[in-house]
């Protein structure tokens, strides 16, 4: 049998169109709304658009879809070249609507000289009105008949800034009884005096997603324009606008977009977390967006390699985030440096080890032989977990108890003979000893325990803060769950345990280093750490808890 991965209905479409001559290259863009931060939906569609034309020969523009100069920002823009290049891609043009807006403008003026566009006095609550009913056929509008020297002047006045916000529009003139109502003489130009991030008051009249989308698709020569499913019924009149302009044939494509369990990837309500301080910003780590998945650890051939897992499809569905998370610990086990980390601190003193420091060697990582070693230093007074010692274990309990051996991590094996409590009885401090002869790498004792347990020494353990991530939100589809999806926010996503103990070699952490802490999961310096702070977020844990704890609640 092959393995070989069978072709998408997107990658079908292409094979067919090129095996036909009717495209020399595959050209697709990317073109987000500069008014917020990249997501996983995005995420998607950049891999898509990027992977299709580095499969089969060609290039992806990067097209800024800056029409709306009340919620676009440069502070976007930047965020999101640095977001596709940090995923591994890069565009052949940088361009913008707002490049376009000259060539729109002689568009339109074109359809209002071939009798399809007018200029349209209605408010918007009467045009709504106009609309119709998907049941029921819309009315003209009074101002649909002006003449063609009418609308253009009036246009011409309107872009020469003559009216007040939505005191006029322009339409497109189809047909208000048709069966898709986005052909219901759609809106076209609306008047907005605001300033824009790259035209600057140049412009006081700004085209229409509708509008604008395609007909910048065709200036660009795009043969595959690659949407979400929800421009399904905007297709008609992309064709239209294209087809009474007479100008180059883009076609648009249809794909489901993939929606993460946990968490939401509107732009609208990840705003709303932003200005109500549910999280810290748009690059919070509990965010599904690009930068807080770079920030919190995660690599991008993750990103990538779950993009390409999940698939293409033309229905939408939910995919659990637990799988996101495996692609992201199985790139962080083969490049996570190991280091030592102890959370929850119990004190052993090791009674017949020296008043000396050993320096002992550990591997970087089993399974990278070219990361190399360190050496930790070792010391007769040590810290483990807590909750690696119990003083009445049950059968087949293989950490520490009295009487019991257990291994240290590429040090020796010890064992515990004394348990000293405070006057409450708490465990404060364990008594063991070690056998010498059983040093990690040479061990002769001949004794063989099934217990390894990660440590600190004392002495050289430096206090650093972690960060611990949960699911952002305690139902597992939100969009779907009744209310303000607010209501769902997880008041336990994120966990700060001010000072836990590591081995000294953390002290040269770098941000572009991906770490695993032996049994506690993997780990990436945070932004914040300055000034001397060592910060680390947990990136994953080192395998999926969280749908057991669901069952078990």
């Amino acid at each position: 049998m092959s393995d070989e991965k069978s072709l998408n209905f997107l990658e079908e479409i292409i094979e067919a169109d090129l095996v036909a001559g009717k495209y020399q290259q595959i050209i697709t863009r990317f073109p987000p709304e500069p008014n917020g931060y990249l997501h996983m939906g995005h995420a998607t569609s950049i891999c898509l658009n990027f992977g299709l034309t580095k499969k089969y020969g060609g290039y992806t523009n990067l097209r800024f879809d800056d029409t709306n100069p009340v919620t676009e920002d440069t502070e976007y823009v930047e965020s999101i070249k640095a977001d596709i290049r940090w995923l591994g891609f890069e565009w052949k043009h940088e361009l913008y609507a707002s490049d376009y807006f000259e060539t729109l403008y002689e568009f339109a003026v074109q359809l209002i000289k071939k009798g399809l566009a007018y200029v349209d006095d209605s408010s918007s609550e009467e045009i709504a009105a106009q609309k119709g009913t998907p049941t029921q056929p819309g009315t003209n509008s009074p101002y649909r008949n002006r003449t063609i020297e009418e609308n253009l002047s009036l246009f011409a006045d309107m872009r020469a800034g003559k009216y007040k916000d939505g005191e006029k529009v322009l339409r497109a003139k189809i047909d208000m009884a048709h069966p898709n109502m986005l052909m219901r003489d759609p809106l076209m130009y609306r008047i907005k005096h605001a300033h824009h991030h790259r035209t600057g008051n140049k412009w006081c009249i700004y085209p229409m997603y509708d509008f604008a989308h395609g007909q910048s698709d065709s200036i660009e020569k795009i043969t595959h324009s690659i949407c979400t499913l929800e421009f399904v019924p905007h297709r008609e009149l992309y064709d239209w606008f294209i087809e009474k302009l007479e100008i180059y044939p883009s076609h648009q494509y249809e794909f489901a977009r993939r929606n993460l369990s946990y968490t939401v990837m509107s732009k609208r309500k990840l705003l709303q977390l932003v200005n109500e301080k549910f999280v810290a910003g748009w690059d919070d780590p509990r965010m599904p967006t690009i930068s807080a998945m770079r920030r919190r650890g995660y690599l991008p051939e993750s990103i990538r390699d779950f993009c390409d897992g999940i698939g293409v499809a033309k229905r939408e569905n939910l995919v659990d985030i637990g799988l996101l998370e495996f692609y992201v610990r199985e790139r962080l086990n083969k490049v996570a440096l190991r280091r030592m980390v102890v959370f929850d601190p119990l004190k052993i003193t090791i009674t017949n080890y020296p008043d000396t420091i050993e320096w002992l060697e550990s591997e970087n990582n089993p399974e990278d032989v070219a990361a190399g070693s360190r050496t930790i230093p070792f010391s007769k007074e040590i810290y483990i977990e807590k909750d690696d010692f119990m003083e009445q274990p049950p059968k087949k309990y293989f950490r520490l108890a009295p009487g019991q051996m257990v291994r240290l991590k590429s040090a020796y094996i010890i064992q515990c003979n004394e348990v000293i409590k405070d006057s409450e009885g708490n465990v404060v401090e364990l008594k063991c000893t070690y056998l010498p002869e059983s040093k990690s790498g040479n061990d002769t004792s001949g004794i063989h325990v099934k217990g390894t347990l990660h440590w600190v020494s004392i002495q050289h353990a430096i206090p650093i803060e972690v960060r611990l991530y949960d699911r952002l939100f305690n139902v597992e589809n939100v969009d779907a769950a009744e209310g303000d999806f607010k209501n769902y926010y997880n008041p336990h996503s994120l966990e700060v345990i001010s000072k836990v103990f590591a081995e000294p070699s953390l002290q040269e952490a770098t941000l572009n280093e991906r770490f695993q802490f032996i049994r506690k999961g993997y780990f990436c310096l945070d932004t914040d750490a300055k000034n001397g702070s060592l910060i680390f977020n947990r990136t994953v844990g080192l395998k999926d808890t969280w749908a057991k704890e669901m069952k078990k609640a």
